[in-house]
This record gives structure tokens, C-alpha cells and sequence, in this order.
């Protein structure tokens, strides 16, 4: 039975289960979808262990740029595959179907374009250009090519997601007209200063390929591990983090882009080299009538993370974890405050008018939860990690990609090598 306004507030506590996903398109583990992956640092070692959970997916090989992630992929998918710098040697091979690209978004274009043109499909992490101007080169790109490529963001194609879908388009919150999404976290490992290994040189990276077309500059592995710090190489808090909400809201609402938007960024905390905000917010305006404001803040971690959207009649809460409506009070009845110009005759006589009635009480939240998708695969026991959500992202289920698993379908420049992520 289809979802309607009145089914979601008059329910006083309810568990709703999503329909099971469509059959997921898979090849046989006779037959496997070989993966090269391309950049194997911090995300790019997550990715390695996910696509390794999904059926008829191998890894065979797997280019980066520091020593010391080729050997930490051995220790994951075995002494047999193989490593090296150069990531034009994954394109070259022809037993490799598919490439997963986890580099520093400075290198995101050129090791596309050479994949698509190469014939491979293509997982990239989010965000998928580091400037505006790559993306209508990777779409046309994509689109000659004929193969498939998907972009990595958190929660789009989650369960949660879907459901949220549903109640704003059952018109549950009536007229939406405000979108606020935060992002709080206070520490060095939310302010991206990564640890640094300790053999990082220029004996086990190749600083100058890491460089591809960017400024010229003396070692430091700093940058190296720590590159999200920069505008050379990321798109700050607004490519990492924005992201991953601006994907999931645009889901909920149905909507593409906005019209207009303006940000301001300062950096208020870690004085440590960095060229990107640790604070930034931005504000728009979407085609459809409502606005957007969303932040990161880098040097505070009270506020959890979550998407709230406003409407008229309805507030909905999207955490990584529930759901949460809150249907607004009905308005209407005595104006008590706005009344107390009048003279007092007066008043009495507008406020007899009402003395039958009784002000609505304020109305309590109502959780909506979901299950897992059938195959969806659980999440991993982690530790204490106070300023985010365990890692666990989705992503659009692709037309022809034989990689599909609910979990993982839904984070310029250079001269051909591979980069750390």
C-alpha cells in the first residue's frame, strides 16, 4: 500500500521494512569480475575489504604510489596479485574489467579519462572531478565510451534513504521549504592530520608522480598523507564532507541542483599549513522552494551528524542510524500576545470567542526505523570514533557493472602513475 501524509502522522510508533532490492546483477565466482584498484591508502585500503565481500569481485592488482600500501594490499588480497606504480600497467592488462579509483582528487580526471579510454568501467570515489571544468569531460567521456561509471558517496541508495524518500514525497511534511545538514567533529583525525609512517621518504614514494601536474615542490610526506589539508590536491571540507550529504538530500528530495549559493570558510582551529576552511558554511537555493544551509565544523564535536528538513507541517530527522518525524502543532485559536493591544473590553470579547478550546499539546517525534536490504552486508565492529559514523557508503546500482551489491552501489592533471588515497 502506497504511503500517504495521513499514514505517516497518524502512526504512533512504527518499524517499516523496505521492499527487498531488485535480483543484484553478479557473475558466478567461476567466472569473476577482475578489480584493479588504483590508490590504496586510507579509503582505498576500505575499498579493497568491501569489494572483496561481494560475490563473483576479485582483486588482482593494485597500484600506488608509497611502498608501503602495495605491501599492505598483499596482506589483503594475497601474495599472488600484483603491485606497482605506475597504474597504466592495471589499464593495460586485459584479464582487469573494472578499475576502483581512491587517489588525492587532484589526479581523479586524468586516471579516468585513461581508464574509460582504456575500456574499463570505473568506480571512482567521491567527489569525482577536483574542479568544476573535469566534470563535463568525465560525463562525455563515460558516455563515449559505453561503460559504466559509478561515484562513491555515503548513504544515496541506503535503506534509510529510501524511506525518507517516501515520507517527504507522501507530503508528510507538507511544503518543505528548509534543508539543514551539520557535520561537527573535533579532533586530528577529523582535521584529516593523519598519522605519517615512519619509513615515508622518497625511497618509498614517488614524490614527483604524486605531484602529476601541480606545483613543484620539496618533499613532504605530510602532504602526502595528509593531502585533504590543501587546495591543490582536494576540494577541502566541501569535496570530502559536503559531499556525502549534498548526495543523500538530493536523493530525498528528487532534486539535481540548486540555483544559487554562496559560502564562507575560515580557519579557526588547526593553524597547522592548511590551506582549506576547518569552518565553512554555505547557503542555497533550490528550483523547487526551499533553501540549504549546511556547515562542517572542524573544531567542535557536540552536534552529531544528520540532514533535518523542514516543512509546514513536519520536521524529519535522517541520521546514519534513523529516522526521526516530527509533525508540527496546529496552529489556530486565541492570540493571547497578539491581542494584548486591545482594549481590555475588546479583548475579553475576542478571547470568549475561544474558551472552549484547548491548545494542541506540542507534538512528540516518532522514530521510523528500517531493516537491512536483503544482502546488504553488515556493518564491522570498529572503534570509538566520536566525530563520525563508521564508514559505510552506497552508491547508484549501475545498468551493466557485474559488481552490484546494495552496500557498495549505494569517498587534473598528471603524467600515468598512481597516488596514495
Amino acid at each position: 500500500m502506497a504511503s500517504t501524509r495521513r499514514t505517516f502522522l497518524q502512526a504512533a510508533s512504527v518499524v517499516y521494512s523496505l521492499a527487498p532490492a531488485a535480483p543484484l546483477f553478479a557473475q558466478s565466482t567461476a567466472d569473476p569480475v577482475h578489480l584493479g584498484f588504483i590508490g590504496s591508502g586510507v579509503r582505498g585500503k576500505q575499498l579493497i575489504d568491501e569489494f572483496s565481500e561481494v560475490p563473483g569481485a576479485k582483486g588482482i592488482a593494485v597500484a600506488d604510489l608509497y611502498d608501503g600500501c602495495l605491501q599492505r594490499a598483499k596482506e589483503q588480497l594475497g601474495e599472488n596479485i600484483w603491485t606497482g606504480k605506475d597504474y597504466r600497467a592495471i589499464l593495460d592488462n586485459k584479464d582487469i574489467h573494472a578499475v576502483v579509483i581512491a587517489t588525492p582528487d587532484h589526479w581523479h580526471e586524468k586516471i579516468t579519462l585513461d581508464a574509460l579510454s582504456a575500456g574499463k568501467h570505473v568506480y571512482i570515489e567521491k567527489p569525482m572531478t577536483w574542479s568544476i571544468e573535469e566534470g563535463p569531460r568525465i560525463i562525455a567521456a563515460a558516455k563515449a565510451s559505453g561503460k559504466v561509471l559509478q561515484v562513491g558517496s555515503q548513504a544515496k541508495t541506503s535503506a534509510l534513504t529510501a524511506k525518507a524518500k517516501e515520507i517527504v514525497a507522501s507530503g508528510a511534511l507538507g511544503k518543505v521549504n528548509m534543508v539543514r545538514m551539520a557535520n561537527h567533529r573535533n579532533s586530528s583525525e577529523g582535521a584529516w592530520q593523519y598519522p605519517v609512517p615512519a619509513d615515508a621518504s622518497e625511497k618509498t614514494i614517488d614524490w614527483p608522480t604524486w605531484l602529476g601536474r601541480t606545483k613543484k615542490k620539496a618533499f613532504d610526506p605530510k602532504i602526502v598523507f595528509q593531502w585533504r589539508r590543501f587546495w591543490d590536491y582536494s576540494g577541502g571540507v566541501a569535496a570530502d564532507l559536503f559531499v556525502h550529504q549534498f548526495t543523500q538530500m538530493h536523493e530525498i528530495m528528487g532534486t539535481q541542483a540548486p540555483l544559487s549559493a554562496v559560502s564562507q570558510g575560515a580557519i579557526c582551529k588547526w593553524k597547522d599549513g592548511r590551506t582549506v576552511p576547518d569552518v565553512m558554511n554555505s547557503l542555497l537555493e533550490y528550483p523547487e522552494g526551499f533553501l540549504v544551509d549546511v556547515y562542517v565544523n572542524q573544531a567542535n564535536g557536540q552536534q552529531p551528524r544528520g540532514i533535518y528538513i523542514y516543512g509546514d507541517e513536519g520536521t524529519l530527522l535522517v541520521t546514519f542510524s534513523k529516522l526521526e518525524l516530527t509533525p508540527e502543532r496546529k496552529s489556530g485559536g486565541a492570540q493571547e500576545y497578539g491581542s494584548i493591544n486591545f482594549p481590555k473590553k475588546l479583548r475579553d470579547e475576542y478571547l470568549a470567542q475561544f474558551a472552549g478550546e484547548t491548545r494542541a499539546p506540542r507534538p512528540e517525534p516518532k522514530e521510523i526505523r528500517t531493516r537491512q536490504w536483503p544482502g546488504q552486508l553488515p556493518q564491522r565492529a570498529q572503534g570509538p570514533q566520536p566525530h563520525r559514523q563508521p564508514h559505510r557508503r552506497t552508491l547508484h546500482q549501475a545498468p551493466r557493472l557485474p559488481l552490484q551489491n546494495p552496500r557498495l552501489l549505494g569517498p587534473r592533471h598528471g603524467q600515468g602513475e598512481t597516488v596514495s588515497r
